[in-house]
């Protein structure tokens, strides 16, 4: 059936030699750690683990992050292998047009949109409050009019810091994948040398007594806090869209995804650990938790630092995954199952000019005008989706023999493969229901775009069009 036509691995690798599609291989495996960390530790750290404390789990919030850690180490090995086999542009998209065919990886790329685009707009209004808590310190206040989403109740109508940030990271990604990266870089840098000021200040006033009772809404406040975490991991998969213009993919793809991984679990276990050792996790819910756990010790000078960190942090998260977005229109779209504006490169520049400045549009829309409150269930359950469908890839591609001895291949196969879908599978259970329901109607969306514009324009409908003319 037409619905689950593939490309061969061969096939993929050969498009990206394409005249005029091309993009430029800059990238090293330092580049690509950075960048794994630059889109992990962000808003996950700096704003989510106070609310997991103090909603879920109290003290065992470290448990969440290791069980959540788990589940994305067992993923990130099989996105390993796939990026180091599959060195193309679009992720998860593009892996399940080599093994599961074209519908499945419509119905993935279009869950993978949904998660790179929420997460985008979601982090830019995180960015717009860290901002003008960090400006309100220094008496400098917007009209309330422009410094949230549209909420008439509460005067407000457009976020228009979050709108300016989008355009800023845009203009820079324009420019080139290599003059991102190094402010990328730089700006990591920043957040882990801020991290690691908490840690090395905060670990001197830990009161063991702040972490008993351990676990006080018991091993399901631990899974629902896993749940609400997963957001801090989200971003290692975008590593993954990078793969084009990657040197060396079957080397370096591997050493990005997992080294970025490995140092931000550490860090977010260390860094919740201390976090319920300085402040009694109850007292916790707040948005901005570990600034308020050094302001808590009356380390007023270092919550300063913290909140820049933060801002740097939440930035280079909101550059990966914007990035991420533009990569994965431009794999669906040289696919034909978006309009061709989207695969359009810049000769001069090499990166898909205009496909970058529709994202923007579309970003800017959501994160101006509309309330992302609890939409970080939402990208949670198209991650967790995508991670599974990964897993369930990597078991095919052996049994049916199609990945090269050369390059990074899973341990402990079918073992690992399946920890991650299990894994995955058990925190999206975790989600409420109405994440469920959302995701259901954008997949039903999705369906009939591709129904409508993407199977007639596919090129594997073309290329048996012509065939069938030639015969």
């Amino acid at each position: 059936m037409d619905l689950f036509r593939k490309k061969s691995i061969q096939q993929l690798i050969q498009e990206v030699g394409q005249k005029d599609v091309t993009l430029k291989k800059e990238l090293g495996a330092f580049d690509l750690s950075m960048l794994g960390i630059g889109a992990i530790i962000g808003t996950g750290i700096f704003v989510l683990t106070g609310v997991a404390a103090a909603e879920h789990a109290g003290p065992a919030l470290i448990l969440s992050f290791i069980l959540s850690g788990l589940a994305c180490v067992f993923a990130a090995l099989c996105y390993a292998e796939f990026a180091s086999t599959v060195p193309v542009s679009g992720s998860a998209y593009t892996y399940s047009y080599a093994t599961f065919g074209e519908i499945i990886a419509w119905i993935l790329g279009w869950d993978l949109i949904l998660e790179y685009g929420l997460a985008s707009s979601a982090v830019a209004s995180g960015w717009s409050g860290y901002l003008q808590g960090l400006l309100a310190g220094f008496g400098i206040h917007f009209p309330k009019a422009i410094t949230s989403a549209y909420n008439p109740a509460n005067g407000t109508y457009i976020d228009v810091p979050a709108i300016l940030i989008i355009f800023i990271i845009t203009m820079l990604l324009t420019q080139g994948v290599k003059k991102s990266s190094r402010l990328n870089t730089i700006m990591v840098l920043i957040k882990l040398a801020v991290v690691v000021l908490f840690i090395a200040v905060g670990v001197w006033y830990v009161k063991p007594g702040n972490w008993t009772p351990f676990m006080p809404f018991g091993f399901s406040g631990v899974t629902a806090g896993a749940a609400t975490v997963f957001f801090a991991y989200i971003g290692f998969d975008a590593v993954s869209t990078a793969a084009e213009e990657v040197r060396n993919p079957q080397k370096n793809m591997p050493i990005g995804i997992i080294a970025s991984l490995l140092v931000c679990t550490i860090l977010y276990i260390v860094v919740s650990g201390i976090l319920t050792g300085i402040v009694p996790y109850q007292q916790l819910d707040v948005k901005n938790p570990v600034a308020f756990a050094l302001n808590y010790i009356h380390q007023d000078w270092v919550a300063g630092f913290i909140s820049l960190g933060a801002l740097a942090g939440i930035t280079t998260v909101l550059l990966v995954m914007i990035y991420g977005q533009t990569r994965l229109f431009y794999a669906i779209s040289r696919d034909g199952l978006l309009p061709k504006v989207f695969s359009k490169v810049d000769k001069k520049k090499q990166t898909p000019m205009v496909n970058s400045w529709i994202t923007c549009i579309l970003v800017s829309i959501f994160a101006g005008l509309v309330p992302l409150g609890r939409l970080a269930e939402l990208v949670n359950i198209g991650t967790l989706f995508a991670f599974m469908a990964v897993s369930v890839g990597i078991l095919y591609l052996r049994k049916n023999k199609q990945t090269p001895k050369t390059g990074f291949r899973v341990p402990f196969v079918p073992y690992i493969p399946i920890l991650a879908f299990l894994f995955c599978g058990y925190l999206a259970l975790q989600l409420p229901a109405i994440s469920w329901i959302s995701f259901s109607v954008w997949l039903i969306i999705g369906l009939f775009v591709y129904f409508g514009y993407g199977r007639r324009h596919s090129t594997l409908n073309t290329k048996a069009g012509w065939l069938k003319k030639v015969s």
